[in-house]
């Protein structure tokens, strides 16, 4: 598993989680067993679908979550806690249970993403790390996945963290992968994902050379003729003719970074034909969203690179996901539901399952949530053409580590081609509509 055995994430919270901890150890109530949620009330405006993403980052996560000596120590000198919290903490380890949406999978309003069966001690103090995860994995994950699916058979290329802070770059270029995208610019994402690396040089590189020319020389001369030539630092024109002067026939791509994209691309693959290097793709940056990616599916484009739209979530950088209780253990000892029931933030009581509708030619057709007790919920069996959402990710403090690493992106990514092609044609249109799919919520009692 991908983690960091030397830092430990239990900081990588809010202050009232621990406060609320301490509270209830104090009241005796820190032991009660409780069931936690992840969900959101609505999708981004115009959004169609979410995908789940980041669920690989927060299990390793997870297993970093440990209150060491450093951790300990500064909490009680700053105040945080007092000493019987400081011990318990010293002490922690995660030993419940968390199920979920796969990472990968499609998402709608009320989904229950991830569905955490723990005392509220263990529980309560997991909010913040979920969600800043997972909020932010899953905003780029379902700007990526528009974008792939705007792109058909052309592939899209992360290339965003200059863009957005260095951690969250990592998780960017992670949460493209699992919707799609085939490459990534950031060396960290790709070492510690085992995602390919891509990238050539900037207009720096030929801004340094005495002339474009020279640069390109040494670019081939480093790279060899199959490597990716910057063609628009001066003229495009003159560029890609001093490319193939430069690398011959056989150069492997030139790059577009400025004007107007899809002119410019029909203009340069018409250069290109006529001057013999007919295998020679082209490559187009600058500011790219789905829209432009869509706007450009006539033009003789062969790949996309991305950036600032994908690791801002091309306008929507969070999807609004929120943590919250919905059964709890009473004084009596029983299990109850419990939800909040303010305007506007109402949640639903009990703990959840899921499952996928599908008809006969396996398209999807709607959402099924079953709400009841947890065994109730987990013996729920999805019913027809069905097909079930959550899966183990953690069973008694175990973490399920084929969800982590580069094993895990893997497997996401394989997920989410396979469920996003279930979904009906309307959900992958880019104009503003209601979500895809409606849900249907199956009181189990």
């Amino acid at each position: 598993m991908t983690g960091h055995p030397t830092r430990s994430s239990a900081l990588l919270t809010d202050k009232y989680e621990l406060t609320m901890l301490q509270a209830a150890l104090a009241a005796g109530t820190a032991h009660r067993r409780c069931v936690f949620e992840v969900f959101t009330r609505r999708l981004p405006a115009g959004r169609r679908y979410g995908v789940v993403a980041g669920t690989g980052r927060f299990l390793e996560a997870l297993a970093d979550f440990r209150f060491g000596e450093q951790e300990v120590d500064w909490l009680l000198a700053d105040g945080v806690v007092d000493e019987a919290t400081a011990q318990y903490l010293a002490d922690f380890r995660f030993s419940g249970t968390i199920r979920g949406y796969a990472e990968g999978e499609i998402y709608f309003p009320g989904s229950p993403l991830m569905v955490v069966d723990a005392t509220f001690a263990e529980g309560v103090v997991l909010e913040t790390l979920a969600l800043s995860i997972l909020n932010h994995d899953s905003a780029v994950a379902a700007a990526a996945s528009r974008m792939t699916a705007a792109a058909g058979d052309r592939p899209c290329l992360e290339m965003g963290a200059r863009r957005t802070h260095e951690e969250a770059a990592v998780g960017a270029a992670r949460a493209a992968v699992v919707a799609g995208f085939v490459g990534t610019s950031h060396l960290e994402a790709a070492r510690r994902y085992g995602l390919t690396a891509i990238g050539t040089a900037a207009h720096a590189f030929t801004l340094l050379h005495d002339d474009e020319e020279q640069a390109f020389a040494a670019q081939v001369a480093s790279l060899g003729a199959g490597t990716t030539l910057l063609v628009d630092t001066y003229d495009v024109t003159q560029g890609v003719e001093r490319a193939i002067k430069v690398a011959g026939t056989g150069l492997g791509a030139v790059r577009l970074d400025s004007g107007d994209l899809g002119v410019q691309a029909v203009e340069v693959r018409q250069q290109l034909d006529a001057l013999g290097a007919t295998g020679t793709r082209i490559t187009v940056t600058s500011d790219l969203d789905e829209h432009a990616i869509a706007a450009l599916a006539s033009a003789p484009v062969d790949s996309y690179g991305v950036g600032t739209q994908l690791v801002t979530g091309s306008g929507h950088p969070t999807c609004s996901m929120v943590y919250k209780v919905v059964a709890r253990e009473n004084a009596a000892g029983e299990l109850e539901r419990v939800a909040k029931a303010s305007a506007s933030k109402a949640s639903v009581g009990g703990a959840k399952n899921a499952a996928r509708a599908l008809d006969a030619r396996g398209r999807a057709t709607g959402e099924i949530v079953a709400v009841g007790s947890p065994e109730a919920v987990a013996a729920w069996e999805a019913p027809g053409r069905a097909r079930p959402l959550h899966v183990d990710l953690v069973v008694d403090g175990e973490i399920d580590t084929a969800y982590t690493g580069a094993e895990g992106v893997r497997r996401a990514a394989e997920h989410h081609a396979r469920v996003r092609a279930e979904l009906p044609l309307n959900a992958l249109r880019l104009s503003v509509g209601d979500p895809a799919l409606s849900t249907k919520v199956v009181d189990l009692g």
